[in-house]
């Protein structure tokens, strides 16, 4: 008898906001803190700004007001106002996760539907990678309180 290693369901969310191509973008990585659930950190303290490095290689980094820092993330590809791809370096403890073999990728495609409105599509993919209790964090992104939320957060600091 032969077992198959598990696969997780990637999480796809999608939303049209109110903004340009190159805004939404921008509002995405330059502006994260502008959208990003204040209370989805994996650093103790009130973060003070999130940093997008932008270019490949590059980091997501969470800076805390008494200065401490927390990379969480790295970039895999840049190609603005189009395309982000990051990794999602957090344990299913939701804790930093040091080996990238135990880690997911995001992807975010930004889709000009017309001057003044683009499709925000996001794609978690790789979740299984995470190990045991994989299942967990594929169902914290996939909830209403994930993706979901953060996304809605972007689309309202769009239209702010």
């Amino acid at each position: 008898m032969t077992t198959k290693a598990a696969t997780a369901e990637v999480v796809r969310k999608s939303i049209t906001v109110d903004a340009a191509q190159e805004r939404a973008f921008e509002v995405f990585t330059a502006d994260m803190n502008s959208w990003w659930p204040h209370d989805h950190h994996v650093v103790t303290g009130e973060v003070a700004e999130m940093v997008f490095e932008p270019r490949v290689g590059g980091g997501i980094i969470d800076r805390t007001t008494d200065g401490r820092e927390c990379r969480w993330a790295r970039v895999l590809a840049y190609e603005p106002p189009k395309r982000v791809v990051f990794s999602w370096d957090i344990s299913v403890q939701w804790e930093i996760e040091r080996d990238p073999d135990r880690t997911s990728e995001v992807e975010v495609t930004f889709i000009a539907e017309s001057e003044g409105r683009t499709r925000v599509e996001l794609e978690h993919r790789g979740i299984e990678r995470h190990g045991e209790g994989w299942e967990s964090m594929h169902a914290a992104v996939a909830s209403p309180g994930g993706w979901p939320r953060g996304l809605d957060a972007l689309a309202a600091r769009l239209a702010a």
